[in-house]
């Protein structure tokens, strides 16, 4: 699979079959991973790889949790900025509206609890990779982690795999970093679900804006 065919084929996929993902494939793309951009070299992500049993028992943790209500924890960062406008709030409502009538899920008063437990459940993922940055780091490291899981993700699609960042995490930081063993000074990025695509699971892709909205040359 050449890049072009890694980046077009590269999706969140929110349904995942129940076939373990080989822990050599994921060492193989994690050791690849490491030559992603990093300013002054710093590679600031620390990356916690949880499958089995442990996984497992998160799942029931943070579903748990989902399924009683529960608002999560005080959030570390926000997912989005307040007062969000055009065109990203209409880019954002589009591609809500889309996820969530392909997996079925109406809106009505229960669609939040709904939604906390599918992301709960990794969308029954095999394996999810937990990335945390120390909280010295500012907002350039934060950009080279985003740089390094979006390789990674890339990396997954060579390998036949899919995945779904996950930020809903951080909702559970704290059931996270108990079951990660993360300790206090890191904190937590997002979560990316790993797997395989289920059989016959709806393939959703959102749409994405014309270049000509984001993108501009000069000098052409």
């Amino acid at each position: 699979m050449d890049v072009y065919e890694a980046v077009d084929s590269r999706r969140a996929v929110r349904a995942f079959s129940d076939e373990p993902v080989p822990e050599e494939v994921l060492r193989r793309v994690l050791r690849a991973a490491t030559r992603a951009p990093s300013s002054g070299n710093l590679q600031p992500w620390h990356l916690f790889v949880v499958t089995g049993e442990p996984l497992a028992e998160l799942k029931r943790r943070a579903t748990r949790r989902a399924l009683a209500g529960d608002p999560g924890d005080e959030r570390e960062y926000p997912m989005y900025p307040d007062g969000l406008t055009s065109p990203y709030l209409d880019r954002f409502s589009a591609a809500a509206a889309q996820r969530y009538g392909a997996l079925g899920i109406e809106r009505d008063a229960d669609r939040p609890r709904k939604i906390a437990a599918l992301n709960s459940d990794a969308f029954g993922a095999p394996a999810v990779l937990f990335c945390y940055l120390d909280r010295t780091m500012g907002p350039g490291q934060w950009g080279d982690a985003g740089m390094y899981l979006q390789t990674v993700m890339l990396l997954l699609r060579a390998e036949g795999l899919h995945s779904c960042p996950q930020v809903m995490w951080t909702m559970y930081r704290r059931t996270v970093s108990r079951v990660a063993g993360a300790d206090a000074e890191l904190v937590l990025f997002c979560g990316i679900a790993v797997g395989f695509e289920q059989e016959g699971a709806p393939r959703l892709r959102t749409g994405r804006a014309d270049m000509a909205e984001t993108v501009t040359f000069i000098g052409a």
